[in-house]
């Protein structure tokens, strides 16, 4: 069956615009995410602030709390503006292994009976990151490729000789 062609041009310009505009898309939305959950710890409001402090039992719990909330408000605001997406993604992708480390560290909070396929709320919160990883990878997949200082200066030296010899150039 084939689709009337306004339906096909419909379809295409729709696809055109999603490939164009979504990844960004889903940067500001995770980059909302992370502010809106740091901010949430920092002004000691989270629902999972116990969660947390618990599971960085090793600090006091209000520099365990209030130091993830920061963490994830700066990660927040890479994703947001864009810059630095090297080093935000790696807090990134820290954060994300620290909310995992709950299920290792304290199961009890994580699986209802010690039974690992059944969460508890708190597991299912942590599971959820799944979703968030994945984002981040999509992220991550459009993160240019940084060249060397020397390549640069290469690339730079060689455009700049191009173009002072290019015989079409009545400058050059």
């Amino acid at each position: 069956m084939r689709l009337p062609k306004w339906l096909f041009r419909f379809d295409q310009t729709v696809i055109s615009w999603v490939r164009k505009y979504s990844v960004a898309m889903l940067r500001v939305a995770l980059g909302v995410v992370f502010v809106w959950f740091g901010a949430l710890k920092i002004f000691g409001i989270s629902p999972v602030a116990d969660l947390v402090a618990k599971t960085l039992y090793f600090l006091p719990p209000h520099v365990a709390v209030v130091g993830m909330g920061v963490v994830e408000v700066i990660i927040g605001l890479g994703l947001l503006s864009g810059l630095a997406m090297r080093l935000t993604l790696l807090l990134f992708v820290a954060q994300m292994i620290g909310t995992f480390l709950t299920m290792v560290i304290r199961p009890d909070l994580t699986f209802t009976d010690g039974n690992p396929l059944k969460l508890s709320p708190n597991g299912e919160f942590i599971i959820k990151n799944l979703v968030l990883i994945s984002a981040g990878l999509v992220i991550l997949g459009t993160v240019r490729k940084a060249r060397p200082r020397e390549r640069v200066h290469e690339v730079l030296g060689r455009e700049a000789h191009t173009a002072s010899s290019n015989p079409a150039d009545p400058s050059g």
